[in-house]
């Protein structure tokens, strides 16, 4: 099973891709962040992370795609803008058919760092930890994309355990 974790956003979408190793262990494949140019008109980059979403789906061919649900705080234009990132997402994954499971921002932390209300440093360290990677991931949307896809990891893996 490989999952794809997404942190979208318009100016920086956060991927993933996380496998289970042969022990059960979480396994980082490939993350990184998709980029648009700040002083480039919306539609264009919104088109630009739907095409490179896309465009990672067909070269890694996961299994499920995982991403955060809105987390709605004071700004409502930012909010705005990372609905609109989140809905191409959304759309890119609907197109190929993939199951898109969908977790809060505290559902993420509560599993990856053992406690809802963590921090994203403690989130990002036990990122790195679960991994084993040599540093914390970059940017910090990438290591979210981490986050979410292990919580999807745990998720699938427990629905496998519960059905069995």
């Amino acid at each position: 099973m490989l999952i794809m974790g997404i942190d979208p956003g318009t100016a920086t979408t956060g991927y993933a891709f996380v496998r289970e190793d042969d022990s059960g262990a979480p396994q980082a494949v490939a993350y990184g962040a998709i980029l648009t140019p700040p002083d480039q008109p919306m539609p264009q980059r919104l088109q630009h992370i739907y095409a490179e979403v896309k465009r990672l789906i067909a070269e890694y061919q996961p299994t499920e795609a995982a991403i955060e649900e809105m987390f709605f705080g004071k700004n409502v234009t930012a909010a705005i803008n990372v609905a609109q990132g989140r809905g191409v997402v959304l759309l890119a994954l609907a197109d190929v058919g993939l199951k898109v499971r969908e977790y809060k921002p505290a559902q993420v932390k509560q599993t990856v760092a053992g406690y809802g209300n963590a921090n994203k440093k403690q989130v990002q360290a036990m990122v790195k930890t679960l991994l084993n990677l040599e540093r914390v991931p970059k940017p910090d949307d990438a290591a979210d994309a981490l986050a979410i896809a292990i919580t999807a990891l745990h998720s699938s893996r427990w629905e496998r355990l519960v059905s069995e």
